[in-house]
């Protein structure tokens, strides 16, 4: 399901309605802080309260005690005034806390939720998503719901409440005044209706333009490298531009809205107070109303139209929040793809007998990536995949660890299928090591340990040794506890992609994957490595994406991709005599490889474990000649 998989959501979003649904989805997350919740609303009802009796003390002081020339009775009168005036303060100031410690907790709770669903979606879900927009869901999106949360609720109380009174209070104060003053509620009424329709779309619009303005951020920075590298930088800023621009006019034309909107509420109120001293006015000189009453009965004016412009940015917040909301929500209501059967079972301990039996996948329907595929390693065995880009290659292992389902056949380890097992169970008897060499920030003892928070120092130092990157971690300033920063900036792609091979010796796995794992790494590094590479393929079901000739030449079986078909399998020497799709790409990418690489001492470095032929000859190692194709 993807992100508009409530379609009522967006609808009313985009359209500018009001969806209780939607709202009522909202303020659920208001529940486990019922009580601060509770607390806070009793908090608004004493600072009603204090509010609504303040003019009433007010009639009192004047039409009783200083018409009756009463000083001890208009001392006590101020007194009990600047009581509730205390009160009124101090109730405040903890409503307030108690309304941004709920909202605050309940952001908290949005982000996690959405943020947990991230790491499980299926990676198809992050194929057809830009990175900024789902970033813009879970932070921006969900700091407007924060007004909302922390002040939503308890404005409503107050609102209602508020209002509640001061309309009793007036009533009983003076009704005809009462009357002839609720005249402009129709106005008011047309207004609020006429706002609500056009500032809605307003705010939608709004939420995807900040969208647009992140995502370009978030690529901006991921690609500045290639920016930089091209002198692209002007054209990028230019680009830029008009997305920054589209949400700067966004936000402008919902201002312009309420800009529009509240000052006609403010002169609706002036006419109002306008009626009210006219009609009250003619009523003092005819002996039918008090001067205090009066005062009174203006002091009540005003809180009469407080809570409905209250309402109105009440309303305001709420449609912003709503718009955010669907977006966070079409987020969170996203299925992976990649779902576990409801009776899957843990997988057990497995041999690393890897089947792929008629394979088929798509990653859309009119597009055809694999075909009828047959691949098999057998416990123990080492099993390259080689082909022209765009053949297959990285899809295989990525079904293998079952990141997307397939579409037809089936792929078993150990005789079971890999669509009757629990995705934990299955991804934890698997090493991969990708090409990019990712890195998390933290420490690089931690980046090792990754794959296994279990492993002690010991085991993490042990694991770099064996793959060859001890040596070059303990020449840096903090060693193991070297911070490598955001996606391991800190260290060269080479470094980056031994720490990755370590990280995954330390997880021992039972079946290895290598996406082309040795890319990054210098031909006379790799050459170091080879026998930590047989160290780390001993025992283990190694299944390769081949880069190098070092990395085919020996391995148990070669499959070679063509356009999602395999078109031939065999081992080294058996392709090379049959003279077909093998034998052309290593014309074309591995044969140059064969050149003797020399050490920086001019000593060349002995041929691994794997690359001497039966005879015990040693023959000359692989040199780099640059990135073969996946």
């Amino acid at each position: 399901m993807g992100y508009w998989g409530h379609g009522f959501e967006l609808a009313a979003a985009k359209k500018g309605q009001f969806s209780g649904r939607l709202l009522k989805r909202t303020l659920s997350y208001l529940w486990p802080y019922k009580l601060a919740s509770f607390l806070s609303i009793l908090s608004v009802l004493v600072v009603t309260a204090a509010d609504l009796v303040g003019p009433l003390l007010l009639q009192r002081a004047i039409d009783v005690d200083i018409v009756a020339g009463d000083v001890g009775g208009l001392i006590g009168t101020m007194g009990l005034y600047l009581l509730s005036v205390f009160v009124q303060s101090g109730a405040s100031s903890g409503q307030v806390y108690v309304t941004n410690w709920i909202g605050q907790h309940v952001i908290r709770d949005l982000r996690h939720e959405a943020f947990s669903l991230l790491q499980r979606l299926s990676l198809s879900f992050f194929d057809r998503t830009e990175v900024g927009d789902t970033v813009s869901r879970i932070v921006n999106d969900v700091d407007v719901l924060n007004e909302l949360m922390s002040n939503g609720l308890v404005t409503l109380v107050n609102i209602v409440v508020s209002l509640g009174g001061t309309i009793g209070i007036m009533v009983a104060l003076n009704p005809r005044l009462s009357l002839v003053s609720f005249v402009i509620i129709p106005l008011l009424f047309m207004l609020t209706v006429v706002f609500r329709q056009w500032i809605g779309a307003a705010y939608q619009r709004t939420r995807e333009t900040v969208a647009g303005v992140t995502a370009h951020i978030e690529e901006g920075i991921a690609g500045v490298r290639i920016i930089q590298a091209f002198a692209q930088e002007e054209r990028d800023h230019a680009a830029f531009r008009v997305v920054n621009d589209d949400d700067r006019l966004a936000n402008i034309d919902a201002a312009a809205i309420r800009a529009a909107y509240f000052p006609l509420i403010d002169v609706v109120g002036s006419l109002g107070m306008a009626i009210v001293l006219g009609f009250g006015g003619l009523a003092m000189l005819q002996g039918d109303l008090t001067v205090g009453v009066l005062v009174a009965f203006i002091s009540y004016l005003f809180r009469f139209f407080q809570p409905i412009r209250t309402l109105t940015m009440l309303y305001d917040n709420v449609l912003a929040a709503m718009a955010a909301s669907t977006r966070i929500f079409a987020l969170m209501d996203t299925q992976p793809d990649v779902l576990e059967a409801p009776d899957a079972r843990p997988l057990p301990r497995i041999e690393g007998h890897v089947l792929f039996d008629k394979v088929s996948f798509r990653y859309v329907p009119t597009e055809p990536v694999l075909e009828g595929m047959d691949l098999e390693a057998r416990p123990g065995e080492v099993v390259a995949i080689v082909g022209a880009t765009g053949a297959g290659k990285s899809t295989t292992i990525s079904l293998l660890s079952r990141f997307y389902d397939i579409t037809g056949g089936r792929i078993t380890i150990d005789g079971i299928d890999i669509r009757d097992v629990t995705l934990d169970s299955l991804r934890t008897q698997l090493g991969i090591v990708l090409q990019d060499g990712f890195l998390f920030s933290g420490s690089i003892r931690e980046n090792i340990r990754y794959a296994n928070l279990e492993a002690t120092d010991q085991d993490v130092e042990q694991a770099a040794r064996a793959i060859g990157a001890h040596e070059f971690i303990i020449r840096m300033a903090d060693g193991y506890d070297t911070e490598v920063r955001e996606r391991g900036e800190k260290l060269s792609m080479g470094e980056r992609q031994l720490i990755c091979l370590a990280r995954a010796m330390v997880g021992n796995p039972r079946i290895l994957i290598l996406d082309e794992a040795t890319s990054s790494i210098d031909p006379y590094t790799e050459l170091v490595m080879q026998d930590a590479l047989l160290k780390l393929f001993e025992g283990r079901t190694a299944i390769v994406i081949a880069h190098r000739l070092s990395t085919v030449r020996r391995a148990d079986r070669i499959y070679v991709l063509e356009k999602g078909q395999v078109v031939e399998v065999g081992n080294h020497q058996e392709l090379l005599a049959r003279g077909g799709r093998y034998a052309h790409l290593y014309e074309m990418q591995f044969k140059a490889q064969e050149t003797v690489v020399q050490a920086p001492d001019t000593q060349t470095p002995p041929a691994a474990p794997w690359e001497r032929p039966p005879d015990g000859n040693a023959e000359p190692p692989a040199a780099d000649q640059g990135g073969a194709v996946r």
